[in-house]
Parts: structure tokens; C-alpha cells; sequence
């Protein structure tokens, strides 16, 4: 059977989206739409693994039994969050297994800062590229980084390619429990006099890179995005979601919200869609 023309391809897409259809086979896609989604899936399986393998020195390193247990859960959630992600490239096309030998996860710089950009070859979102150092690392990057994944991951969780949409429903829901672990002992720390400090230190280290991860205002490719249906909002919208949600939980933990500006030579043109 003769190759679908490119053209055509492309307009029966088009009008599947505009009625709110979801791509489900990978010879509706065209070549545009399929590279898209394959960058898409792969920043977010790349982050999920890098961030398992950031999370696993506290499992030895966390403060009592109850918390190793804790920390190893979450290191298995973002492990198979990762796995559901690789499979689903799978069907697009990418030798996962390949692509996982030929890059380093557990990567990590030594810079305090380096704005968003990425320091190797892989597509992970480069707030995986920091090292955890402290426990209070640990807890901001709970705090800060998992909100921001949960609120970029809701575009996916109703995207235009279904199998996508179906695999996030998983995840989600577990994201939103790592959130919880990280608000109850930022609560927790926040309250005692004697860890306030290191948590609010935390807190400004983790905030503007986090504030970092969601892309320029008015990107271009999110355009396109949006209109391919693989995101549903403008990265700004994301961001001050995110903020917002931010700024009530400090009011009520007696933190302060760091300062954060966007620095033109900073902003990437790409958001992070994790987890």
C-alpha cells in the first residue's frame, strides 16, 4: 500500500483535533507531530529517571527507619513513573535500550547555577542535573520541583495522544502523594525554631530553579504544542499556577518567597514536563 501523502496526513490530523480527537495509532501522525511528542516524552522520561537517581543516596541517608522506607518508595515510583515513559517511546519509535546505555543519569555539576541549561546530551530538565546535598535539599526539592511537575503534568493528563493520557493517570496520582511527603515536613521543619533557618535557605536555592523549569512567556514551540494538542496552556500560566500555590503554602508555613526574575539569557524556550 502506497505512503500516505505527508499533506493529506497532515489535514486529517488537523480536523481529528479540532473535533477533540485523540491520536491513538502512530500512522495518523505526521512527522511534525510525531517528533513533537517524542521530545515531549522524552524530557519527562529523562527526569523522572534522573530524579530517581538523585534520590537515591538518602534512602541510606534519611533520618530514621520510617523515612528510608519513605525515600525508597518514592525512588521505585519515579523508576516505574520513568519505565511507562520509555515504553511509550517505545511505540513511537525509540530504542529505549540503546538510548539508556549511551547516557549517564546519575550526572551531576558542580555549578550553583546554570540558568536552563543543559549540561549533557540527554533531555532531562536541567534542575536534574543539581546534586542533593542536605535533607533540607531533599524536602525543597519535594516541595518545590514535584509541585511544579504535578502542575505542568496536568496538560498531559488530557492530551491529544491517548496513550499518553492514559499512562499519567498513574502517575498523577503518585506525584501528587510525593507532594504531600514534602509539604508535611516542610510544615514539619518550619514549625521548629531550630530547622526554620535551613528549611527557608533550602527554599531559596530550590525556588528559582524551579521558577526556571517552566519556559519563555510566549514560546513559540509551545504554540505549536498547543496546537497539536500535547499542552493545553502557555508556560507564563503554568508558572504563576505554580507561584500562586507556592506563595499560600509559605503564608501558612511562615516562609518567605524567594525573589525571581527571568533573565533573558537564562529562559529556555522549552518547559519541563515531568514528574
Amino acid at each position: 500500500m502506497a505512503k500516505e501523502p505527508e499533506r493529506v496526513k497532515q489535514e486529517k490530523l488537523q480536523e481529528k483535533l479540532s473535533r477533540g480527537g485523540k491520536v491513538e495509532m502512530l500512522d495518523e501522525m505526521t512527522d511534525e507531530y510525531r517528533g513533537h511528542l517524542t521530545h515531549l516524552m522524552m524530557m519527562q522520561a529523562d527526569s523522572e529517571l534522573a530524579g530517581a537517581f538523585g534520590y537515591v543516596p538518602w534512602i541510606t541517608k534519611s533520618p530514621d527507619i520510617k523515612e528510608t522506607l519513605q525515600v525508597a518508595q518514592i525512588v521505585k515510583d519515579e523508576v516505574r513513573h520513568a519505565r511507562v515513559m520509555y515504553r511509550l517511546l517505545e511505540g513511537v519509535g525509540v530504542d529505549v535500550d540503546r538510548y539508556y546505555k549511551e547516557h549517564n543519569f546519575n550526572l551531576r555539576v558542580d555549578q550553583a547555577d546554570i540558568g536552563t541549561l543543559r549540561v549533557a546530551d540527554d533531555k532531562r530538565v536541567n534542575i536534574f542535573y543539581y546534586p542533593i546535598e542536605t535533607w533540607f535539599d531533599f524536602i525543597m526539592f519535594n516541595f518545590c520541583m514535584d509541585r511544579g511537575a504535578g502542575h505542568q503534568l496536568e496538560d498531559s493528563l488530557d492530551c491529544s495522544y491517548k496513550p499518553w493520557c492514559e499512562g499519567m493517570e498513574g502517575i498523577f496520582k503518585e506525584e501528587a502523594m510525593h507532594m504531600a511527603h514534602g509539604d508535611q515536613w516542610t510544615q514539619r521543619l518550619s514549625e521548629d525554631s531550630k530547622t526554620h533557618a535551613g528549611l527557608q535557605k533550602a527554599l531559596d536555592k530550590w525556588y528559582p530553579r524551579t521558577m526556571n523549569i517552566f519556559g519563555r512567556k510566549d514560546s513559540p514551540k509551545n504554540a505549536i504544542y498547543r496546537k497539536l494538542g500535547l499542552k493545553k496552556r502557555d508556560n507564563e500560566e503554568v508558572r504563576q499556577a505554580f507561584a500562586k500555590d507556592v506563595a499560600g503554602l509559605c503564608a501558612k508555613f511562615r516562609l518567605r518567597v524567594p525573589d525571581w526574575k527571568p533573565e533573558a539569557s537564562k529562559m529556555s524556550e522549552e518547559p519541563f514536563i515531568p514528574g
